[in-house]
């Protein structure tokens, strides 16, 4: 069995498991009220390395189409309900997660 990620917008963090096993756990920024990140079962769809503008060092596009986990250029927003859906992580965390994950990996985002 390959790698899955659990995110629990309530508790701001993501969850990299394995096996059955909590492997790595993040903290997270997540949506606004009023742009909530959508809970559902997903994928990674994309990679994509430096995507420009405040998508920090790297984009992982979910099957949510316009929805991701990505890095950020403004790191003191991680832990808060800031973004416009998306899951944002410190540049250096999503770039740990993206050397892990692959295209395909399941993608769970809870309340």
């Amino acid at each position: 069995m390959g790698y899955s990620i659990k995110i629990i917008l309530s508790k701001r963090r993501l969850l990299l498991i394995k096996n059955n096993t909590i492997l790595r756990t993040y903290v997270i920024g997540v949506g606004k009220a009023h742009t909530a990140t959508p809970t559902g079962n997903y994928q990674i769809a994309s990679k994509i390395p430096n995507p420009g503008g405040p998508f920090g060092v790297m984009w992982l596009g979910l099957s949510q189409p316009h929805y991701g986990i990505h890095g950020t250029n403004n790191p003191a927003t991680i832990g808060g309900a800031v973004s416009k859906g998306c899951i944002r992580m410190y540049n250096r965390d999503v770039l740990e997660l993206s050397g892990m994950v692959a295209i395909g990996t399941p993608v769970s985002i809870e309340a």
